[in-house]
């Protein structure tokens, strides 16, 4: 059984609750939803140990409260954050997250520590061995993720790369993945670049989700049970890392991700009891 090891953003949720999203230039009332662990490498780690994989974290965070409190909650998840860096110069990163009535969100994140390129990230990704998985998301300096991926590829573990937020990754990086995984949105970028994934995975929310000749279909969530739906994503690429570092097949790993994406729903937050 190999390890996952999540290279991504961790970023404090500041999360507002209001009845419908606002038109541009409308002010409306909400009330405050509080304060939770997130960002998409926080989420993926969390995601990862919750379906007992053994999990590390490559991260940046800042010399404050809020970086001091994540690295302590994911080190009571089981999550290795001895590779967790801190930054002498930025905070920890926030996302500012409206949620409406429906349970769907907006997010706007300022990245802080994450968006700092630090080689000592790549230099953990190479020490990956077969078997091991590396997730990487996007809230983080690009050139880091690209050469991270072919770093831990050239060691012989396998690279999930999550294209999102969409950017253009060197071609080398999109062609090593396995898979790359975007939502529907992600998918339409993807599809106008001129990037050309080998494996490619596409997540469509309540309907499911494909990756090449396997398919699941969406998992139901009554109305009344959807809390809301920050997170979902790094919950179903959490859940996909930890299977295939189990050994699972993609059909098995793609099933057991459509659960963990559609389970995560049914919480407030990116991550279960996340408070901060």
């Amino acid at each position: 059984m190999g390890r996952v090891v999540v290279l991504g953003s961790l970023n404090v949720d500041i999360v507002t609750r209001v009845e419908r999203h606002p038109l541009p230039g409308e002010t409306l009332l909400g009330e405050a939803g509080g304060r939770f662990a997130g960002g998409k490498g926080g989420n993926q780690a969390a995601g990862a140990a919750r379906h007992g994989a053994d999990v590390g974290m490559l991260a940046r965070v800042g010399a404050d409260d809020a970086g001091s409190a994540y690295r302590e909650r994911l080190r009571a998840l089981g999550v290795d954050v001895a590779t967790v860096a801190t930054s002498a110069d930025a905070p920890t990163g926030t996302a500012l997250i409206t949620v409406d009535a429906a349970g769907e969100n907006t997010i706007i994140v300022v990245a802080g520590a994450n968006a700092e390129p630090d080689r000592a990230l790549v230099t953990e990704a190479g020490r990956l061995e077969r078997g091991d998985v590396l997730l990487c998301s996007l809230e983080v300096d690009l050139g880091v993720v690209a050469e991270a991926a072919r770093a831990a590829h050239a060691a012989g573990a396998r690279v999930v790369v999550n294209l999102a937020p969409y950017a253009a990754l060197p071609p080398d990086v999109i062609a090593l993945a396995d898979p790359v995984v975007v939502n529907e949105s992600e998918m339409r970028e993807l599809a106008d670049s001129d990037l050309l994934p080998q494996s490619l995975l596409v997540t469509f929310g309540a309907a499911g989700a494909r990756w090449g000749t396997d398919g699941v279909d969406g998992i139901p969530v009554g109305a009344d049970d959807v809390v809301d739906t920050v997170g979902a994503g790094d919950a179903f690429c959490g859940a996909l890392a930890a299977a295939l570092a189990a050994g699972a097949d993609n059909a098995t790993a793609l099933e057991a991700a459509n659960r963990a994406g559609a389970d995560a729903v049914r919480w407030a937050g990116a991550q279960p009891d996340a408070a901060l």
